[in-house]
């Protein structure tokens, strides 16, 4: 089995160039299933009902978010409605959507977790590893395990991810929208890579525009963020899955402008 996990699609640009590129991405790679996370997808940050139908039209087949999930008040019913799309599973159990998800493949089925860090965040998460023990024990029937774990410090993200190796099928990292250099298999056979990067605005501070961001770090005084425009680059990575054991057999980073 085929994985393509894409890193977090910023605004409206960065889903015209999933819709654009998705599909030949999918063929050329022989791809049969693609995740992407959508928290950033709506034009000025979170994600709508609209986004999430613009990923899924266009070739997504599931949809994780993180800490923005709930910037934008409609998309909760949305995630009631729908199982292709989660929200993280250690967020306070009232929220609305859910943590983990199935996808059916006939023969074999997959189970996706979404979590987020407790590092750095101005919010109180549930422990992510004891939420990543109880998910992968609500998903015992599934044997493809899929983790998106949306974090800001790269020693929790590798510290869970050493954790899960042997228990999940692969482990990447979402959030900080620059795609790290270690996508590798774990030694007991998961598929890894700290962050997956995003698909947003090449000239930008991810995917913001960099003159505004330079603006409120050189003076600290408030400043409007705006989606950066201008050429788009797809971060994201294909993991190749042994269906029997469930454990990852290659990874391989993509990058596509």
């Amino acid at each position: 089995m085929r994985l393509l996990a894409l890193g977090d699609v910023v605004s409206n640009s960065g889903c015209e160039f999933v819709r654009k590129k998705l599909h030949s991405i999918k063929s050329q790679y022989n791809i049969d299933i693609c995740i992407a996370n959508g928290e950033n997808s709506a034009v000025g940050n979170g994600i709508l009902p609209s986004s999430a139908d613009h990923l899924i039209t266009s070739g997504v087949d599931f949809i994780t978010t993180g800490n923005h999930v709930f910037r934008r008040q409609e998309i909760r019913s949305y995630l009631e409605e729908h199982d292709f799309i989660i929200r993280p599973y250690n967020m306070h159990s009232s929220n609305p959507g859910s943590g983990t998800g199935i996808i059916d493949m006939g023969r074999y089925r997959i189970g996706i977790i979404n979590l987020i860090g407790n590092a750095f965040f101005n919010a109180s998460y549930g422990n992510c590893f004891d939420y990543l023990d109880k998910a992968i024990s609500e998903l015992e029937g599934c044997k493809i395990k899929i983790v998106d774990f949306h974090a800001e410090a790269t020693g929790e993200k590798r510290a869970l991810g050493y954790y899960a190796d042997g228990k999940v099928s692969v482990f990447f990292g979402t959030h900080t929208h620059i795609q790290t250099a270690d996508a590798q298999i774990l030694p007991n056979g998961t598929g890894y890579i700290t962050d997956l990067g995003m698909c947003g605005a090449k000239e930008s501070v991810l995917g913001v525009e960099k003159n505004a961001v330079i603006t409120a770090l050189k003076t600290g005084l408030p400043t409007r963020f705006t989606t950066a425009e201008g050429d788009i680059s797809l971060n994201g990575c294909v993991f190749d899955i042994d269906e029997s054991t469930g454990l990852t057999r290659s990874v391989t980073p993509l990058i596509i402008e």
